[in-house]
C-alpha cells in the first residue's frame, strides 16, 4: 500500500479509537466491481469480484496489501493487545509432547520446548531411555514456518520417514532419516500432496499414496533409487474426488489399499495383495455403499464399518477367506457411535462417543470385553497409538480446562500410567464445564458444551463466544482450548455446539447435515444462539461467532441468514462461494459432502445457502474478521477475498469488515508456529473485545 493512502488511514484510526467518532473511522479500500454474470440452470448469477480469484495477478496482490494495511491500522492500535499476548503466551509457550510410535523398543515422538515455535522429532531407546533429538525444523526458516511430522518408522526402529512442510502448505516433501547415524538418506519425494507412507519391514522400500493433477496414486519407492523411477501400483482410473491410502501389514505379507469416496468416506473400497506370494491386488470391499476402515493383524483384517450398523461395528476377515459369507462380526453395534479403532498389543481399542465425550473400551480379537481406559474427567481422546505386535497403547486425553495428558496402557495387565503431561498455568477449579441441550428448528435435540468461570452470574448481558463445525463426520468433542480459558477469565461464556453433520451420534447424525440437509447444520447453530439469548446468557450485541474451514461456511451462512443475532464474526479459512468451490485445489474431495452446483438438483439447495450470493445491501451485518492466506492450499483463499469485498461494500461504519491475510501460513493448524497461533488469537480477541465492548 502506498504511503499517501496509509497515513490518512492511520490518522483516522487514531481519532476513531481515541475519541469514538464513528464518522472519522477509516474506510476500507475501494474494490473494483466487474460486470461478470453466469447463468446456471436458468438462474443468472452475478459475480462482480471474480477477478479476485486470480491470486497471482498484480491487481489482486495490490488489493491484498491494501486490505492488510486497513486491517492492521484498525487492530494494531486497539488497547490490551500486550496483555492478551502475554496471557496466550503463558498458555501456549509450554513444553508439549505428541504420542510416541514404538518400534522394537525404540520410541519416536515430537516434542516442543516452551521457547520453541515448532515441534522437534526425538527418540528414546527404551521407555525410560535417554531423550535424543533427531530433527529440529526451527532453524530451517527465519519465520519458523517450516515444520516436520512423523509419517512412519521402520519395524526395527532404525529408519524414520517424515514430511517437511514449508509455509503451512499441504504440499510437502517426504524424507528418510537414518536414526542411528543421525543423517538424512538421499531419498526424497518431491513436493506433492501426500496421504500416507508405509515401509516394508526390511526397509528396502515403501509404499506411498498421493494425489496429483490426474487423480490419486499408490506408488512404490525402492530405497536408493531416484523417485522418478517409482512405479505406479494402484489408482489408474480413479477421479480427483477419491482419496487412496495404502498400508503394509506389520509382517510385510500383505498390502492393504483403501479408496475413500470423498473426505467423509461415505463409501470405501478395500483391496488387498499377498506380497509374500507375489499375488495381484484384488478387491475385498468394492460395491457396498458404506464406510470401511481396515486394520491388519497377522492373518486377518479387522474392519471398522457402518455397513448395516449406523453407529458402527467391527468385523473380522481372514486373508485366506475373503468371501463376504466368511466375514465375522466381533464387536456389534452399540448405543454409542464408534469414533475410531486401534489395534495394539493383540487387543482392539474402540473409542466410542457418548453424548459428545470419549469412552475407550478394550476387546480381545474375538470381541470379548477386557477393560476400559480411565480418564480424569469428561473429555476426548482424539488418538490412540500402538501396533499389533507391541505391548502397550498410548492415548492422548484432553478437556476444555485440562491440557493434553498422554496415557500409557499395558495391554497384558490393563495397567495405566501417565507418560507425559502438558503443564499449563491454569487453575481448573475456577472454571465450570457443563453440557446443555436445546431444540433445533425441526425439533431435533442438540447438545452444546458451555465453559464459564465458576459462579458467573447470567444476566442476559454476558459476552458469548459461540463456535462449532458440523460436517464430514468430524466429532466436536471437549478439547483444551486457550481461547476458552482466556474468554472465561474475562467474564465470557464459551459455547461449543455439537451440530448435525458430525459423527458424534453415528451416520444418521452425519447424513442429517450433508448434501440437501446441510441447512440443518445452520439451523442448529442459529437455534443455539437463540437459546442462549432466550435463557439470559447473552443478547445479540454481546454475541460473537467463530468458525474455520467448514466452520467458516457455518458462520458465513449464519451471518447472512440471521445477521441480527450476532455482533461479531470470526471467519477463518472459509468456504463461502459454494457455487464455485469445487473448481479449486482439492475441493473435489468435498463434493460427496456438499454436492456440486453443476448438478441441477444440487444447485437448488447449494444456491439457497451459499453465503457469497446472499450478501444484501439493505441488511445490517455484524462486524466480521476474515482470516486466510497464501499458504492455504486446501480451502482456496479466494473465498475470503471475494466475501470480504462483497461485505465491505454494504458494511455499516460501526461494524467494519476486515481481511487479515497472511503470506506464509496455511490451513493445517498443526503446521502453524506458536508465534503465529498467538498472533491469530491476539487479533481475534482484540477484534471481538472491541466489538462487544469488553475490557
Amino acid at each position: 500500500m502506498k504511503m499517501r493512502l496509509a497515513l490518512p488511514i492511520l490518522l483516522a484510526t487514531f481519532l476513531y479509537i481515541a475519541f469514538g467518532e464513528v464518522s472519522l473511522a477509516p474506510k476500507p479500500p475501494e474494490t473494483r466491481r466487474d460486470s461478470v454474470t453466469e447463468t446456471m440452470h436458468g438462474v443468472t448469477i452475478a459475480d462482480p469480484y471474480r477477478w479476485l480469484e486470480d491470486q497471482g495477478s498484480a491487481d489482486t496482490r495490490a488489493w491484498i496489501n491494501e486490505e492488510n494495511a486497513y486491517t492492521h491500522a484498525l487492530l494494531d492500535r486497539l488497547p490490551g493487545r500486550d496483555r492478551l499476548e502475554a496471557r496466550f503466551g503463558q498458555l501456549r509457550k509450554v513444553t508439549a509432547l505428541t504420542l510416541p510410535i514404538e518400534r522394537s523398543g525404540r520410541y519416536v515422538y515430537r516434542k516442543r520446548l516452551a521457547d520453541q515455535d515448532q515441534y522437534v522429532i526425538y527418540k528414546r531407546d527404551g521407555l525410560e531411555g535417554k531423550e535424543e533429538m533427531l530433527i529440529d525444523p526451527n532453524p530451517m526458516s527465519p519465520d519458523h514456518s517450516t515444520n516436520v511430522e512423523v509419517m512412519d518408522v521402520s519395524r526395527d526402529g532404525k529408519v524414520l520417514a517424515y514430511l517437511l512442510r514449508q509455509g503451512g502448505k499441504d504440499e510437502t516433501e517426504i524424507h528418510l532419516f537414518d536414526i542411528d547415524s543421525r543423517q538424512n538418506l538421499p531419498d526424497v519425494l518431491p513436493l506433492a500432496f501426500y496421504f500416507e507412507v508405509s515401509m516394508l519391514p526390511d526397509r528396502s522400500g515403501f509404499y506411498y499414496s498421493m494425489t496429483s493433477g490426474d487423480g490419486p496414486h499408490v506408488r512404490f519407492h525402492k530405497v536408493g533409487d531416484d523417485s522418478k523411477q517409482d512405479s505406479d501400483v494402484f489408482g489408474k482410473g480413479y477421479g480427483k474426488d477419491k482419496i487412496i491410502i495404502a498400508d503394509v501389514s506389520e509382517d510385510g505379507h500383505h498390502l492393504i489399499v483403501q479408496v475413500l469416496y470423498g473426505s467423509s468416506a461415505d463409501k470405501v473400497e478395500i483391496w488387498t495383495q499377498d506380497l509374500a506370494a507375489h499375488g495381484e491386488l484384488t478387491p475385498l470391499v468394492k460395491d457396498i455403499d458404506a464406510r470401511f476402515f481396515a486394520f491388519p493383524a497377522e492373518n486377518m483384517l479387522f474392519l471398522q464399518t457402518n455397513w448395516k450398523a449406523a453407529r458402527g461395528r467391527v468385523l473380522a476377515v481372514k486373508f485366506a477367506e475373503p468371501e463376504q459369507s466368511k466375514w465375522r462380526e466381533v464387536i456389534p453395534e452399540a448405543p454409542d457411535a464408534i469414533d475410531n479403532v486401534t489395534l495394539a498389543g493383540g487387543k482392539i481399542f474402540v473409542s466410542y462417543v457418548h453424548n459428545a465425550a470419549s469412552v475407550v473400551k478394550v476387546f480381545t480379537p474375538d470381541g470379548r470385553p477386557t477393560g476400559e481406559m480411565k480418564f480424569p474427567a469428561l473429555g476426548s481422546v482424539p488418538q490412540i497409538n500402538g501396533h499389533w505386535e507391541g505391548k502397550e497403547a498410548f492415548a492422548n486425553f484432553r478437556s476444555y480446562t485440562i491440557p493434553t495428558t498422554l496415557i500409557r496402557y499395558e495391554t497384558a495387565t490393563g495397567k495405566q500410567s501417565f507418560w507425559a503431561r502438558v503443564e499449563v498455568p491454569v487453575d481448573t477449579n475456577q472454571f465450570e464445564v457443563k453440557q446443555v441441550w436445546f431444540n433445533s428448528k425441526d425439533g431435533t435435540r442438540v447438545p452444546m458444551f458451555v465453559v464459564t468461570k465458576r459462579g458467573i452470574k447470567l444476566d442476559g448481558n454476558n459476552p458469548v463466544w459461540l463456535t462449532g463445525y458440523g460436517g464430514f463426520t468430524a466429532s466436536e468433542l471437549p478439547r483444551f482450548d486457550p481461547d476458552a480459558i482466556v474468554w472465561a477469565e474475562h467474564g465470557g461464556v464459551y459455547v461449543d455446539v455439537t451440530l448435525r453433520g458430525g459423527g458424534e451420534f453415528g451416520e444418521e447424525w452425519h447424513r442429517a447435515g450433508m448434501l440437501e440437509r446441510k441447512q440443518n447444520v445452520f439451523d442448529d447453530f442459529i437455534a443455539a444462539a437463540q437459546w442462549l439469548i432466550q435463557n439470559k446468557y447473552t443478547n445479540p450485541n454481546r454475541l460473537a461467532i467463530e468458525g474455520g474451514s467448514n466452520g467458516g461456511l457455518l458462520v458465513g451462512a449464519a451471518m447472512t441468514q440471521r445477521p441480527e443475532l450476532f455482533r461479531a464474526v470470526i471467519c477463518v479459512h472459509p468456504l463461502l462461494d459454494m457455487l464455485r468451490y469445487h473448481k479449486f485445489m482439492v475441493a473435489q474431495f468435498w463434493v460427496p459432502e456438499y454436492g456440486s452446483a453443476e448438478n441441477p438438483e444440487q444447485f437448488k439447495y447449494i444456491y439457497a445457502y451459499s453465503p457469497y450470493q446472499h450478501v444484501e445491501e439493505k441488511k445490517k451485518y455484524p462486524a466480521v474478521l476474515f482470516m486466510t492466506g497464501d499458504g492455504d492450499t486446501r480451502v482456496a483463499p479466494l473465498h475470503a477475498r471475494k466475501m470480504a469485498a462483497a461485505m465491505q461494500r454494504v458494511a455499516s461504519p460501526d461494524r467494519p469488515v476486515l481481511l487479515r491475510y497472511e503470506l506464509a501460513a496455511g490451513h493445517a493448524s498443526g503446521s502453524r508456529s506458536v508465534s503465529q497461533t498467538i498472533g491469530d488469537e491476539v487479533d481475534e480477541f482484540t477484534f471481538v473485545f472491541w466489538q462487544l465492548g469488553m475490557n
